[in-house]
């Protein structure tokens, strides 16, 4: 799949049908790869992280998630770039999962929102199988805590394994577990708290308009904030000065 670099980060030029059939054979065939659902916060911390964006690099499908980022990519020639956001994948992942008989993992929440979580999967997808699903203590684990989460997803069967553990950490995770895990494992953030009914997605029109980021910034104002102010206005410098320098 062609790459292109969005303000330094390289994303790939990939449409909804080749990414989900990308990753079904890679899972129908338990290979260990990792996804990136990528942002503007993603890209402005790759400029930031050195070993975040080594992570992003070396991903085996960095998709733009995020208006700016599809936008960008429009603006360097990819006029037809839709935007894959992470939340969308898991939904239509897990309808075509349902009908393939793959079994999928959740990684990452809590106990709680993994309930509610596989239960609406289950009742929009009929014969979705959940392979299983697992909190991570929010601390580091130790070598063996790991070895025991390795050893469960794998003897899970899972062909993917959908990892809610916020951006940068889900991304690292994945990356440090490539060549352990035999599934592609999918960093997908807030779907999980979105698809359980903890948190309110934005309305679809706000989605349609790149503004699904504004929705967020008022529903956790105090948490988002600066996260918000301070990216997206890097972001956007860093995009500026890209096309201008052609």
């Amino acid at each position: 799949m062609k790459k292109a670099s969005v303000i330094g980060a390289p994303i790939n030029v990939v449409d909804w049908s080749t990414a989900i059939a990308t990753i079904s054979a890679w899972a129908g065939r338990h290979e260990s790869r990792y996804v990136c659902i990528c942002n503007a916060h993603s890209c402005v911390t790759a400029r930031r992280d050195a070993a975040f964006s080594e992570v992003i690099r070396e991903a085996d499908m960095a998709t733009p998630d995020g208006a700016p980022v599809a936008w960008m990519l429009r603006r360097l020639g990819y006029a037809a770039q839709d935007r894959i956001s992470g939340p969308d994948l898991m939904l239509r992942y897990c309808a075509l999962a349902a009908t393939t008989g793959e079994p999928i993992f959740l990684f990452g929440a809590t106990a709680e929102v993994l309930e509610a979580l596989a239960r609406r999967l289950v009742e929009d997808n009929p014969g979705l199988r959940i392979g299983g699903a697992l909190a991570p203590p929010f601390g580091a684990m130790t070598p063996a805590e790991d070895a025991a989460v390795v050893a469960q997803i794998n003897s899970s069967g899972a062909g993917t394994v959908w990892v809610g553990l916020g951006c940068p950490r889900q991304e690292k995770w994945m990356a440090a577990h490539r060549g352990k895990i035999n599934a592609v494992m999918i960093g997908v953030g807030a779907a999980f708290d979105f698809h359980a009914g903890f948190k309110a997605r934005a309305p679809l029109w706000m989605q349609r308009h790149g503004l699904e980021w504004l929705h967020r910034l008022a529903s956790e104002p105090r948490r988002l904030a600066k996260r918000y102010v301070v990216t997206n206005t890097l972001f956007i410098v860093a995009a500026v000065r890209q096309l201008l320098q052609g």
